[in-house]
């Protein structure tokens, strides 16, 4: 993970420990300083679902995205968190330009969506036929502070999914997992950000498919495996040999 602290002097904040804890104790592993943060006020830590948010008890209030958050939240590339008045940008560690594209053919083309997940169109989910676009001459305006104006399109290129930047804002930059792009090929997950809004690209048919792993045979099933352990069905077998002879003497003796 990287940590870029926009509209600030301070250098990119690297991170590949499986947890991070911030505050402003000098013990820290990042350290803000004592008018923003609590001497611990919050740890991220690495798990199967991703990156986890945790809120400690000596922690303040929190943002995600200018939302609140009071205890726990899952975070992905390109969120920013807000404590006091310091602003910080998740950043993946690898960019959009080294990422491994993903082609389908033009028959196998699956649904798209840019799912909002933060600013004016939160909620929303903004279909994708062959091409998407947002702006002042899109299908959705996108709504910027200061007055700035800036556009995107997603469309399909050559069997890829592919995101560019139309009108372009020097304040507010587009942006995948938190890295600036002018153009990028997105993948299933990836975040679009524009200034407050935030997308998720949701295309689960560019997603792998799941290997199926054929089960192994089940062993052949014997009569006798119903009768219970090995030792109790020769029991049964003696006791049944024995009481027949005991018959056949009594016949015997009769006769």
């Amino acid at each position: 993970m990287r940590i870029e602290f926009p509209n600030s002097a301070r250098e990119d904040f690297h991170w590949d420990a499986p947890a991070l804890r911030i505050g402003s104790a000098p013990d820290n592993d990042l350290i803000l300083a004592a008018h923003q943060a609590g001497a611990y006020h919050m740890r991220i830590q690495l798990d199967r679902r991703g990156w986890v948010l945790q809120v400690l008890p000596q922690g303040g209030r929190i943002y995600v995205n200018a939302r609140p958050v009071r205890e726990k939240a899952l975070l992905r590339p390109g969120d920013i968190l807000s404590v006091g008045d310091c602003r910080m940008l998740l950043r993946a560690d690898e960019e959009p330009a080294h990422q491994l594209p993903v082609t389908v053919p033009a028959e196998g083309r699956c649904t798209v969506a840019l799912r909002a997940v933060a600013g004016p169109l939160s909620g929303r989910v903004l279909s994708l036929r062959d091409k998407l676009e947002l702006g002042p001459l899109g299908r959705v305006p996108l709504e910027l502070p200061q007055g700035e104006t800036a556009s995107l399109a997603v469309f399909w290129h050559e069997g890829q999914l592919m995101l560019e930047a139309g009108q372009q804002s020097a304040r507010y930059p587009l942006r995948v997992n938190g890295a600036p792009v002018s153009q990028a090929a997105l993948r299933p997950g990836d975040q679009v950000g524009l200034g407050m809004h935030r997308f998720v690209v949701d295309a689960p048919g560019l997603e792998p498919e799941p290997e199926i792993v054929r089960p192994e045979p089940a062993p052949e099933h014997l009569p006798e495996e119903d009768a219970g352990p090995s030792g109790e069905v020769w029991w049964l077998i003696a006791t049944a040999a024995v009481l027949a002879l005991g018959i056949a003497v009594v016949l015997l003796v009769r006769f």
